[in-house]
Formats: C-alpha cells, structure tokens, sequence
C-alpha cells in the first residue's frame, strides 16, 4: 500500500515537473532548428545565436527593456525599503489608509493600472516612452519589495539596533550598518521580484508605451502573428540561462551566509 502511495505521488510530482518545464525545454530545443517557423524540426544548427545579435529592431527592444527593469529595480528598492521600515518602525497619521492602499497593485487587474497609468499620463500631457513605462513599473513593483521586506522585518531582532543607539550611533548609521544588512536578503528578494516582473510584463507596458519605443515582451507580442523565429528562441534561451546563472550564485551566497551564522552560534 505504502508503496503504491509513493508511486503515486512520484508520478503526481513528475506530471507537475513536465507540465511547469516542459514548454521551456521545446523553446529550448527549437532554438537550435534550421527552419525559421518553429512548426518542423529540419536540422541542428546554431546560427540563430550569431543572427540575434544582428536583429537591429529585437536588440534595441532587448535595450529598452534592460533599461526600463534596471531602473525599476533600483527606484522600487530603495523605496519600497524605507517605506517598509518605515510602516513598521513609526506611527503617523494615516498609517494605515497609506498600508492599505500600498497593496492596491497588487490585487487589482493589470488591465485596470494600465488603463489608469495611461490616463493620468493624459491629463498631465506626458509624451509616452521609457520614462512613462519606467514610472508605471515602478508603481507596480513598490508594493512586492514592501511586502518581502516587511516580512524580513517581523522576524528580525531590534535588540542591535537598541544597542547601536544606546552606544551613540544616530539613525541613520543604525539603519546602514545594523538593520540593512539584517533585511539584505529580503531586499535583494524584492530587487530580483521587481526585475524579474519588469522584464515580463506586457499589459501595463503596451498602454503606457510610445511609438517609438518598443520593450522585448511587445515585440515577441507583436511577432506572433507572423510567427516567432528561432532567433526569438535563442534570445530567451540565453535570458533564461543568464538568470538560471544569476539566481544560483545568489542562492548558493545565502546558503554560505546561514552556515557561517550557524557556525557562529554554534
């Protein structure tokens, strides 16, 4: 009986597995086929690696949208930081109308904060571009690195801080070298959450963009019609395999942090 349980649940976690992985692996395997239409496999090539990078219209959108995330990251981090320990640490009027509209974004359909973003761009007769796609990630991406912070925050220790201070450190040097680099890992978590949704988003970004300005999701949006090429697929094969790479040294960087802090308590 146990071990028609275990099978079960074997073959539960391998359909899940392929349901998740799979689409990515045919993206993968299709941006190594000889045939532009991605319908046949004709043959191993990899040519469509070299020709990506000479696709003019596909890396400039590749440009825009490194620049657009980038941006993003960095504003929403920084102020989705002190915003975070700010909500947590102080009491103000109006904390709680502030905490609860912090999360409106969140919850709302993108369709809606596209529409929204768009019509208060209108009424202040803002010309449409990277700044006005920058501005509306970044409306967007606050609220997640509030919410990964905050949660760093409720299980952090305040006793150092306390310390800090009571040896005649100000807030400010308290908060740079004793609470940051406490709720390092959940800001560096909110820097990755906004970049990865930055790059990703395509709703929010195709009403708040110009015409002179495409980012890499609305252009592959835009190419479905006459068909994805396997340039398109190697481009994201690599994007993919950069952030694999990214991801696993940042992992691996947190698993020797808790070791040490296991070995000093120890």
């Amino acid at each position: 009986m146990k071990k028609k349980h275990r099978t079960g649940k074997n073959i539960y976690i391998f359909l899940v597995f392929l349901f998740l992985y799979l689409p990515i692996a045919v993206l993968f395997l299709y941006s190594f086929n000889t045939s532009r239409m991605n319908i046949v496999w004709q043959g191993f090539t990899l040519k469509w690696y070299g020709s990506f990078f000479k696709n003019q219209p596909l890396m400039t959108s590749l440009y825009n949208s490194l620049v657009i995330a980038v941006l993003t990251t960095v504003i929403s981090t920084v102020v989705g930081t002190i915003g975070a320990v700010g909500l947590n640490r102080y009491d103000f009027p109006g904390k709680k109308l502030i905490d609860d509209l912090l999360y409106i974004p969140i919850v709302i359909p993108e369709i809606v904060l596209g529409i929204s973003l768009l019509s208060i761009y209108s009424l202040m007769s803002m010309e449409l571009g990277l700044v006005s796609i920058m501005l509306s990630h970044v409306t967007f991406c606050i609220p997640f690195v509030l919410v990964n912070v905050r949660a760093r925050i409720a299980g952090s220790d305040r006793s150092q801080e306390e310390a800090a201070m009571d040896l005649g450190a100000n807030r400010l040097k308290t908060f740079l070298r004793v609470t940051l680099p406490e709720l390092l890992p959940g800001v560096w978590s909110g820097a990755i959450l906004s970049f990865t949704l930055s790059m990703d988003d395509v709703v929010i970004s195709f009403f708040t963009t110009g015409p002179e300005c495409t980012t890499l999701p609305l252009k592959i949006f835009s190419m479905v019609k006459t068909g994805v090429t396997p340039e398109v697929n190697a481009l994201s094969a690599v994007i993919m395999f950069v952030t694999i790479v990214i991801i696993s040294v940042y992992t691996q960087m947190q698993i020797k942090k808790m070791k040490k802090k296991q070995i000093k308590a120890e």
